[in-house]
């Protein structure tokens, strides 16, 4: 497998996360950067020694080189800019959510079956080290039979830019519907979400959306599992924390509290204050090309004055981005569906877009459409 995959990154903030982990990775060149802002275009593309630069990203799927686009631009542009690149014969990667609509969802998904381009929403708490942890553990039978699955992604987002303030908690929930539904691959079939509490009127108005707090139950199609997850945005006090947690027969496994803290293993059958234990959830950068093993545990901003909030606040998001990176590029190099692929993708972000509209009808029971139909 000596194929080298041409990358253009579009959006240099966030995104420019992901530049010297393709400049490593043995199947990618880091072809091109993309950025409306001129200015920051040249001066990451200086720091980084990228030529091909773009501020007009219609200019930039004109050209024939590249292979794949990865989409780091704010949510409201993610499905268009997505459409776009696969119209122009473009694999894409894009960060969350997918896209803002269940019809853009599905049209994202209709589009991949058309042009055979492949698509793949870079969810990074399915490549989380804990999520890998708990995978592995499953994979091995140390889990017994899954029972339930609960999550959480609760941020203070005062502050935040642009499209932030107001945004209905749920349509940014692919970190928590992400890895309920990823570790066994299931597929939700209907979601029930209730709204609590009220953020302030200012906010409250931007999107007509008053809750400071979302929790959603999902349910499985084919299984016997549902899911239980919860957001928020504003006016709530806690710690960031993007949480996993899993029940199993024989193990359970509870993301700590607290940023730092050990998370929890709970063992059936042992005396009850030998049930659970603390443990240290290892890193998997065995799992990737040594060349770009290292960006596990650091972020690609070594200077302070740089560093991204996402990756702060988001305490890295778990030494994902290599993981990310390296599944996208392995997908196109062997020539098969990234996980997650469109549908999968589809069927997460609209997840969290009908548990919203769920919520504003007072927990009515939303039901998906089939992606994979």
């Amino acid at each position: 497998m000596s194929q080298k995959i041409n990358i253009a990154i579009v959006g240099l903030g966030f995104g420019a996360e992901f530049i010297p982990i393709y400049q490593r990775h043995p199947h990618a060149n880091m072809y091109a950067i993309c950025q409306r802002n001129v200015e920051k275009l040249n001066a990451i593309g200086d720091a980084f020694n990228i030529d091909v630069r773009y501020s007009d990203y219609d200019e930039l799927l004109k050209d024939p080189n590249i292979d794949a686009v990865h989409i780091n631009s704010p949510i409201p542009n993610h499905a268009e800019q997505t459409l776009k690149a696969l119209r122009a014969g473009k694999h894409v990667a894009c960060t969350v959510p997918m896209a803002t609509s269940v019809e853009d969802c599905m049209e994202i998904v209709k589009t991949c079956k058309e042009t055979g381009k492949k698509y793949m929403m870079m969810e990074t708490v399915v490549y989380a080290r804990e999520f890998l942890f708990v995978k592995e553990l499953y994979e091995k039978g140390e889990l017994g039979k899954v029972q339930f699955l609960k999550a959480s992604h609760q941020q203070d987002m005062d502050g935040w830019p642009d499209y932030w303030p107001g945004l209905p908690p749920m349509h940014y929930a692919t970190h928590c519907v992400g890895p309920v539904a990823g570790l066994l691959r299931l597929e939700a079939e209907y979601v029930s979400c209730f709204g609590s509490g009220t953020i302030r009127e200012e906010l409250a108005k931007i999107h007509n959306s008053p809750f400071a707090v979302e929790s959603a139950h999902i349910k499985f199609k084919d299984s016997d599992l549902s899911a239980y997850v919860y957001r928020s945005l504003f006016d709530v006090a806690r710690q960031y924390r993007e949480s996993f947690e899993v029940y199993g027969s024989k193990k359970s496994f509870e993301w700590p509290l607290i940023e730092g803290e050990e998370a929890v293993i709970h063992t059936a059958k042992k005396e009850e204050h030998e049930i659970p234990e603390r443990v240290v959830t290892p890193d998997y950068a065995h799992l990737l090309p040594e060349e770009i093993q290292a960006f596990t545990t650091r972020g690609v901003y070594d200077v302070e004055e740089n560093t991204h909030l996402s990756f702060t606040q988001g305490a890295g998001h778990g030494g994902s981005h290599p993981h990310l990176a390296h599944e996208f590029l392995m997908a196109l190099v062997e020539d098969r569906d990234p996980f997650p692929n469109a549908a999968q993708s589809a069927n997460w972000t609209s997840v969290g877009i009908l548990a919203h509209e769920s919520a504003m009808q007072g927990g009515k029971i939303m039901y998906l459409p089939d992606f994979n139909a």
